[in-house]
């Protein structure tokens, strides 16, 4: 017996505020330059209802700031084009009416339409991709974490900048971030998930590290560390396979620097 193909969902993200965000940014900020209001629709208020866009473009061009609904059938790659990042809401959408695509290889998860219905809100930790729910888990674990690194810096500065550079030359030498995870997340439509993560991961890496009093050198490092930690997180049921894989993922997760972190299965 054939197997049934499994039903296509439609994510968009919005802002916090459950509004949706323009469909170019660009023109966007120069619209609003000329300060001209731009439309939008709250997803929130509507869960259940069908929408009109309010002031639909050609179609499918995007010759307005806001000029159709935008829909990823991947939600691993929603964040690719959030003005703001995250913070975002997550709604499951039906669209309705004519729908289009830009066409082209680069858009196999893109969908236009000018009339949707909002079924519902879901998770907003599946902008991440399947493992979106650790990857939030080891971003808010990583400012205690990253305060706990440049504690230990600072107890032997020599020694842990010798380890921590051994570690960073395996990591670049193996390619395991710029290489094996962004690879696979481009391969498993998280490609846009992983840009976010790294950083937001970098970020509150360095404020954390550079409050606690690390130096320069050693706040890059941390850095370093908390990206390759959140990707490996991310990225943890597509290297795992193999010797050669599990050690490029046990590089990502830290190994041969001290204090282990858990990982989430």
């Amino acid at each position: 017996m054939a197997r049934s193909a499994r039903p296509v969902v439609h994510y968009m993200a919005t802002r916090p505020d459950g509004t949706v965000p323009p469909t170019c940014n660009h023109l966007a900020r120069y619209y609003s330059g000329l300060g001209e209001t731009i439309p939008t629709v709250n997803l929130a208020h509507h869960i259940g209802q069908v929408i009109d866009h309010p002031s639909p473009g050609q179609k499918w061009y995007t010759d307005k700031p806001f000029s159709y609904f935008h829909m990823y059938t991947r939600p691993g790659e929603i964040l690719e084009r959030i003005e703001e990042g995250w913070p975002i809401r997550l709604f499951v959408v039906e669209p309705l009416g004519e729908t289009g695509n830009w066409g082209g290889r680069f858009y196999p998860y893109w969908l236009m339409s000018q009339q949707i219905r909002v079924v519902e809100e879901t998770g907003a930790w599946q902008a991440f991709g399947h493992r979106g729910e650790q990857v939030l888990a080891v971003l808010a674990q990583l400012p205690d974490l990253a305060r706990q690194w440049a504690t230990e810096w600072a107890a032997d500065p020599e020694g842990t900048h010798r380890t921590y550079k051994a570690w960073e030359q395996r990591v670049d030498h193996t390619r395991a971030l710029t290489g094996w995870a962004s690879c696979r997340a481009q391969y498993s439509r998280r490609e846009a998930g992983l840009q976010a993560a790294n950083q937001l991961a970098g970020d509150a890496a360095a404020q954390a590290a550079t409050d606690a009093g690390a130096e320069p050198h050693a706040v890059a490092l941390i850095q370093l560390r908390a990206r390759c930690l959140v990707a490996g997180q991310l990225m943890l049921d597509r290297i795992r396979n193999g010797e050669y894989e599990q050690s490029i993922r046990a590089l990502l997760l830290g190994a041969g620097l001290d204090t282990p972190v858990p990982v989430s299965a």
